[in-house]
């Protein structure tokens, strides 16, 4: 990149919001009520190759291996994650008798409908880079329960997940016993997050919402940083019919005095959001005004971009991550990290250049735009909702230049599966439809039959073992020849991913 900022027609950085013209003038139309919302709230303005992905196998320990086992069994027993009851009743029952271990530490709370676990995972990656201990609490899990669980930028292990779970076990029980429904698996998952997280102890947690906001489990934390990533039409059932009504139920992670990072928004979400800020007195920095993505090129396994923060510009970054989404939650994750350190507000200047750009030159995100096998190549990406899809679909366009594109697709019953396929369909050449082993996922004729009406049907193929379907995909893509540049994209679900990786000798 050239050291000179005024070549190749890029902004003159000298006024800050040059660099914003580009920006702006891509956002969507604002509402006008919109701007009376923003004058009542604080703003943060300034003054002046990809990495081995941490997925964890099976203990090789035979022992901790059938004593995971057994944790995983007893947990199953309860709710599933997509069966709820909206309250933070029994979790902050929990919290009680473990006596709080979330407020012995500052937090970062997530939530939005796409991008969670890959910023949730840069923010941890930044804040380690700046010798702070950290705990990270997403989900689900690509293939093994203790991913969900992170200290120090690893994944829990299996010995200390299973020390955990027997430690706040008792106490489970015993608010089992008081409420009128047991605890449910995340509830239960999110005690012991952050009674680890406590015994660490770490100096920062870094936590994913489950879904929603107000009545999810983890919004037991009072987070001094709340990251707000975009917002659309995912849960619809529990969390609304518009992005507006969702960003009603997510912003319930916005407290008191805290920071808003939020995302660039459908405006009607941008609204609410900026509406609870004034409401509790947040202060609020908005992607393509407070910060954002200057600029962006595609590099080798990644990308190379130039962020604005709250403290200034980060030229050079390398992300080890494809797609245009990739970057902008990069900004995001930035401006989340420079908030929680106080720059914007007490600090004006940016953080330590080297540090950052070392920071995420190591982030991975697992089963995001993932490239696990060569000749012909194979990428998983766990896009579940149309939304997820539309920037897989760009993203893969992108970063590859396959001659021919052969898609996997395993999804959810429960997701918009129409709206996920018509997505894909101008880069699939052709679709192999299949099921995961999970209770919730579609039928594999079901979904054939709705691919057939997006695709036709002389481009879908139905394949219900999953190991048949990625070996159909390959031999799609290895049609025209060994050299012909054909590849795979496995999608729809995270489990549908996670089992990809394991078929294919990964974790």
């Amino acid at each position: 990149m050239s050291d000179d900022p005024g070549e190749n027609g890029q902004p003159d950085p000298s006024d800050p919001l040059d660099s914003f013209d580009e920006i702006i003038d891509a956002e969507t139309t604002r509402d006008p009520d919109l701007a009376v919302i923003e004058a009542g709230s604080r703003t943060l303005r300034t003054q002046g190759g990809p990495p081995e992905a941490d997925v964890p196998g099976r203990p090789e320990d035979p022992e901790t291996d059938a004593a995971l086992r057994a944790v995983e069994t007893e947990l199953a027993t309860r709710w599933g994650e997509t069966k709820l009851e909206p309250s933070v009743t029994r979790i902050a029952a929990l919290m009680d008798v473990l006596g709080d271990p979330q407020r012995s530490y500052p937090s970062i709370h997530i939530t939005g409908t796409n991008g969670k676990t890959s910023t949730a995972r840069m923010i941890e990656a930044l804040l380690g880079a700046f010798e702070l201990r950290t705990g990270r609490y997403t989900s689900p899990h690509v293939q093994s329960i203790t991913e969900r669980i992170s200290l120090d930028g690893a994944p829990m292990s299996a010995e200390r997940f299973i020390e955990t779970y027997q430690d706040v076990k008792p106490y489970v029980e015993m608010v089992d016993a008081q409420q009128e429904y047991r605890l449910s698996f995340f509830e239960v998952l999110t005690g012991m997050a952050y009674a680890a997280f406590a015994d660490a102890p770490v100096d920062v947690a870094v936590v994913e919402v489950g879904m929603g906001g107000s009545w999810d489990a983890t919004n037991v934390i009072d987070g001094d940083v709340a990251v707000v990533t975009p917002i659309d039409l995912d849960h619809t059932d529990r969390l609304g019919e518009t992005p507006g009504e969702i960003a009603t139920e997510k912003s319930g992670i916005v407290k008191q005095d805290a920071t808003v990072i939020l995302a660039q928004q459908p405006v009607d979400a941008a609204q609410v959001m900026l509406k609870k800020a004034v409401d509790v007195n947040a202060t609020v920095a908005r992607e393509g005004l407070e910060f954002g993505v200057v600029a962006r090129q595609v590099a080798v396994g990644g990308q190379l971009a130039t962020l604005r923060g709250l403290g200034g510009e980060y030229d050079e970054v390398y992300l080890p991550l494809h797609g245009a989404h990739q970057a902008h939650n990069a900004a995001v994750a930035l401006a989340a990290v420079e908030a929680f350190f106080g720059v914007g507000a007490q600090r004006p200047e940016r953080l330590d250049l080297d540090t950052v750009r070392k920071a995420f030159a190591a982030v991975a995100s697992p089963g995001r735009m993932e490239v696990v096998r060569r000749s012909p190549t194979v990428v998983l990406d766990a896009a579940h909702n149309p939304a997820g899809a539309r920037v897989t679909a760009e993203a893969v366009g992108e970063a590859f230049q396959f001659s021919r594109l052969i898609g996997v697709v395993g999804a959810s019953g429960d997701k918009n599966v129409r709206g996920l396929l018509e997505a894909f369909e101008p880069v699939f050449a052709e679709v192999v439809v299949t099921q995961n082993s999970s209770h919730r996922a579609m039928d594999a004729d079901e979904l054939a039959g709705v691919a057939v009406e997006v695709f036709g049907e002389d481009r879908v193929q139905v394949e219900p073992r999953l190991p048949d379907a990625l070996e159909a995909a390959i031999t799609l893509a290895e049609e025209e020849g060994e050299f012909s540049g054909g590849g795979v994209l496995v999608t729809g679900s995270v489990i549908t991913v996670g089992e990809v990786r394991l078929l294919l000798g990964k974790g």
